[in-house]
């Protein structure tokens, strides 16, 4: 498109909307005080002026309309092919999972003892539930495709140290905020969780959750995300600076310290909710972030 440069480069697109909303007041301005006009012709300047004023109101929300497209087609295009691997995947280990079953229900054939049967049987369904690609199975509940896929995205990608369980509380998630705001707050957590992780602290949770009214669109509709990964407790009064510019508990310089700030921001946006603490679970403590969005 031959104006698609102009909205594709949003700096130059706002000074050329700053220029034509400050210039053509101006000239409206001077032009009316060098030419003497009567009422009628003032009238009709003023109307010109108008009409080019909204005609650039109008293209300024086409362009929000367009960025915003713009960006839900990347979004769809970048997440909806990674859950399309795991239904992949899942449709892949269906012949897995006969081929256990198989085995289970065939080890009587080999196994003369009962008592040894049923601990071979247990060890071998403990082994199968075991397997760290079943943490991407809740993943298929979410309505929320491209929320989904970026999920399984980030937990694939994270190292194999990294235990991932994850829980699905509901499945269809409703939410006011917008899909690449979600993605921006909880990629950072995840991030967060992530990096914290070593030999001795690998265990990350994750929970998905949402919360809405009866109405549709409602504006108490709320997604519900907590994580927390495994870790040494961490006195509160440190746990509040988290959120603060360019804090950080990682060593070197750069950008560190803004991804938690950006988020509480993007949160704050919203009207939500975002809280940090120390929990207790299984005897183990971990530092916990809930979010509600």
């Amino acid at each position: 498109m031959r104006w698609e440069w102009m909205f594709r480069n949003r700096k130059i697109y706002k000074i050329l909307v700053s220029i034509v909303f400050t210039v053509v007041p101006i000239i409206l301005y001077l032009w009316l005080g060098l030419h003497k006009l009567d009422s009628a012709q003032a009238v009709i300047g003023i109307v010109i002026a108008g009409v080019v004023v909204l005609f650039m109101t109008v293209a300024v929300r086409l362009y929000e309309v367009y960025q915003k497209q713009e960006s839900e087609i990347q979004m769809y295009q970048m997440y909806t092919k990674p859950l399309e691997e795991l239904i992949r995947e899942i449709r892949a280990r269906q012949h897995e999972f006969r081929n256990h079953l198989n085995a289970i229900l065939n080890m009587h054939l080999t196994v003369d003892n009962y008592d040894e049967l049923v601990r071979t049987q247990a060890d071998y369904i403990l082994s199968v539930a075991d397997d760290k690609r079943n943490n991407y199975l809740p993943l298929l509940k979410i309505s929320d495709k491209i929320l989904a896929g970026f999920l399984y995205t980030k937990i694939v990608s994270a190292t194999k140290d990294v235990d991932f369980s994850v829980e699905i509380g509901v499945n269809h998630i409703v939410t006011n905020a917008m899909e690449k705001d979600i993605i921006e707050v909880l990629g950072t957590l995840i991030d967060n969780a992530v990096d914290a992780c070593d030999k001795e602290n690998r265990a990350i949770r994750l929970f998905l959750s949402s919360r809405g009214a009866d109405t549709k669109d409602s504006v108490d509709d709320r997604l519900i995300f907590e994580i927390m990964n495994e870790y040494p407790p961490i006195p509160m009064k440190e746990l509040t600076r988290f959120f603060e510019r360019g804090y950080s508990t990682k060593s070197g310089k750069g950008n560190r310290g803004y991804g938690l700030y950006n988020a509480r921001r993007i949160v704050k946006e919203y009207k939500g909710e975002i809280t940090l603490e120390n929990r207790t679970v299984e005897g183990r403590n971990y530092i916990c972030f809930h979010i509600e969005l």
